[in-house]
């Protein structure tokens, strides 16, 4: 199979620092570029395991299930397992996806003898427990039409190259407003905050097209070596914390093409915000550059309530804290110790 590569990507400008530069032109692929005959051929031994958090995707789930059990796992067998967790829907979420044919965990039950937490990072640490595979990909469960190249284009790097030990997924991101698309108009929260945060403090991260975006894959052993927010941080804090445990080198990116999914109102964009801002503050306190706010952090919105005479301003004021849980190799570890019969 072919090394990761540059293929269609042009990333110019002599303002880039070297190392990205290089990066760029060593670690971003396209989709297209890892055939999904290459990649069962370049497997072997290795075992993958696809991990789908989802709250209230009763609309969508059922399609990316149906997507990677045939493609992925019957005609390809790609994908060894595939497991959907339910991240305290309301919904019928939960049924969608089993009769879809995926295996569903409930978030709750598992661990559940430690306390319990809320939120999509919760959901992925939960889901990678649940899982076995060598080679875990996580897909965000509320994609607008998933195309097997959202699996095949983040297990490439992973199975040519065992250099390489995490996936980010990047791609445009349309934006629809009253009829209108903006064919780059997704992503808010990534161009008003996580890129500014990441260029600032962790320049060598600058090179991420998408760094929010919720599809990736990685290695068991790296993924379990890493804590995971509980909340809407998950996402750069994974990327600071692998790029501080394996370096940048083994890190990559690969174009998957265009994500359509069901886009956030501005209040819900704000909460997301913060919870970025939190992790970013609390990665610079841990490396000795700064100090995060103490907890627990309260973000005030205000929203309009229409009423006679004009109507008023309505606080909502919201806990955006960002609590999360250790690497699960330590979580396996004390489990371990602490198992009857075991010898000290």
């Amino acid at each position: 199979m072919r090394p990761t590569s540059r293929s269609n990507h042009h990333f110019g400008g002599p303002e880039l620092r070297p190392e990205v530069r290089r990066w760029l032109a060593a670690r971003t692929s396209a989709a297209g570029d890892w055939p999904v005959r290459d990649l069962v051929a370049a497997k072997g031994n290795t075992t993958v395991s696809v991990v789908l958090p989802a709250h209230n995707e009763a609309e969508t789930v059922g399609l990316i299930v149906e997507m990677v059990r045939e493609l992925m796992m019957r005609r390809h067998r790609l994908v060894d397992e595939l497991v959907v967790v339910d991240s305290c829907s309301t919904d019928a979420t939960a049924e969608v996806a089993e009769a879809a044919g995926a295996t569903v965990v409930r978030q709750d039950e598992v661990l559940s003898h430690l306390p319990p937490l809320t939120g999509k990072g919760e959901a992925l640490w939960k889901g990678l427990y649940a899982t076995s595979g060598d080679v875990v990909a996580f897909i965000d469960a509320d994609l607008i039409g998933c195309p097997p190249e959202f699996v095949t284009g983040l297990l490439g790097p992973l199975l040519a190259d065992r250099g390489v030990a995490y996936v980010k997924g990047l791609y445009r991101r349309p934006l629809i407003r009253a009829g209108h698309v903006e064919p780059d108009g997704g992503g808010q929260v990534t161009e008003l905050v996580a890129r500014p945060l990441l260029n600032l403090y962790w320049p060598r991260l600058a090179g991420f097209v998408q760094p929010l975006a919720g599809e990736y894959a990685g290695r068991r052993e790296v993924l379990e070596a890493v804590p995971f927010v509980s909340h809407y941080g998950i996402e750069i804090a994974l990327l600071i914390d692998l790029l501080e445990l394996v370096g940048l080198d083994a890190l990559a990116q690969v174009d998957l093409g265009e994500r359509r999914h069901r886009n956030q109102g501005t209040e819900a964009l704000g909460r997301m915000s913060a919870q970025v801002m939190l992790t970013a503050f609390d990665r610079l306190e841990r490396q000795g550059r700064g100090r995060a706010p103490d907890a627990p952090a309260r973000l005030a919105q205000f929203r309009h309530v229409a009423a006679a005479g004009g109507g008023r301003r309505e606080a909502l004021v919201t806990d955006v804290t960002v609590p999360e849980r250790p690497p699960l190799a330590t979580v396996r570890e004390m489990a371990a110790a602490a198992a009857p019969g075991r010898q000290s």
